[in-house]
């Protein structure tokens, strides 16, 4: 796990990161509070929430707008995600619960107090964090060699399928008990990473990706049944995200970006893309029309990408014992490495290419 702190602390440059006590598999916790204070802020609501237009927004960093930008205090809510976006545009009273970081307990005990008798609308988006979101996409960006992606995909699957449909409907109970007239609507999760990677910083080898994509369609295909089975709708986004992963050329998810907390979450034109598909199931009766996706595309920087590659120090003695216990040939890692430090911008590529490479091939071998 040292190669996950130098990616992350490569990623970072300062910013805040997630953490995790060195040594356990831990989900990585929200980001600390930013400084920020030009980006509006929304309130996130005290009192019961009542009236024909009030909305109540539980769950998770997927409800709260992270990876839009702007995100502040100890939940790490945006005024750019979808919750706020519907807000404005049909017109509702936004009660603002989400919480980056927030499992099906935390959200039971913290999130549920302005849900009343006279709440007309909930959206829950929930359950990544109980199935390790965070840990397990950060040791999928490791090297293959030298983390076990495998491992972390099927420990969160077993979680998902022994402990999250008991903590699931426990807590849509807790909900209904709640706000027993509210039109609720449960809203899933998108695949986050498309079929490439283009990241210098990463390494998901196609196995990865269908090991993290399968996992999702489960953690979705629970959603679904635990909604129906309380009466609650359902969103799914994968269909509408598809073709808009990091590396497409109208990327709605952001990959390993800056600060590190918004990684792996929707850009603010995939919080508009939620928008328009949440707000419809939500508020059916509504006229109003979706908010209108924008993307706006980030340059590369291959320097930069290969320098914070570096950090990571794949040709260290101990990284290159590993690599060579797994098979994978030292002298090439050592030459792509080597490329990484060339001012030629051809020779830094060649060695980027070179290190998926070789992450791909040992991929292949391990699932063999």
């Amino acid at each position: 796990m040292a190669v996950v702190g130098a990616l992350l602390a490569a990623c970072s440059g300062g910013s805040s990161a997630p953490s995790s006590s060195a040594g356990t598999s831990t989900t990585p916790s929200a980001p600390t509070t930013s400084t920020r204070t030009a980006t509006p802020t929304v309130a996130p609501g005290t009192g019961t929430a009542t009236g024909t237009n009030s909305f109540v927004a539980l769950g998770d960093s997927y409800a709260a707008g992270v990876g839009s930008g702007g995100s502040t205090g100890v939940c790490y809510r945006s005024a750019h995600g979808w919750a706020p976006l519907l807000a404005e545009r049909y017109d509702l009273q936004l009660s603002y619960q989400a919480c980056s970081g927030a499992t099906t307990a935390s959200m039971g005990e913290e999130q549920l107090s302005t849900l009343g008798a006279g709440t007309s609308r909930v959206s829950i988006t929930i359950g990544g964090n109980d199935v390790g979101f965070a840990f397990v996409l950060f040791t999928c960006a490791s090297p293959s060699w030298l983390s076990d992606c495998r491992g972390a995909i099927s420990a969160g699957r077993s979680t998902l399928r022994t402990l999250l449909p008991g903590r699931l409907r426990a807590l849509f109970a807790q909900v209904r008990g709640r706000a027993p007239h509210a039109k609720v609507t449960v809203v899933g999760y998108p695949h986050v990473l498309g079929d490439q990677d283009c990241n210098a910083l990463t390494f998901f080898s196609s196995q990865d990706r269908s090991g993290l994509d399968a996992g999702t369609d489960e953690l979705d295909a629970l959603l679904r049944t635990t909604a129906a089975s309380y009466g609650f709708g359902f969103v799914d986004p994968r269909s509408r995200f598809a073709g808009h992963a990091p590396c497409a050329s109208a990327p709605w998810i952001n990959g390993l970006s800056l600060p590190i907390g918004d990684s792996f979450h929707p850009n603010r034109a995939g919080q508009q893309a939620y928008a328009g598909l949440v707000g419809p199931v939500l508020d059916p009766t509504s006229t109003a029309s979706a908010p209108r996706v924008t993307v706006t595309a980030a340059p590369s920087d291959p320097r930069a990408a290969a320098d914070a590659v570096l950090s990571m120090q794949l040709d260290q003695p101990q990284n290159l014992r590993q690599a060579q216990a797994a098979g994978v040939s030292t002298s090439l890692l050592k030459q792509y490495v080597q490329d990484l430090r060339s001012g030629d911008t051809a020779t830094v590529a060649r060695g980027l290419a070179g290190l998926r490479a070789l992450d791909q091939a040992h991929a292949d071998r391990s699932s063999r």
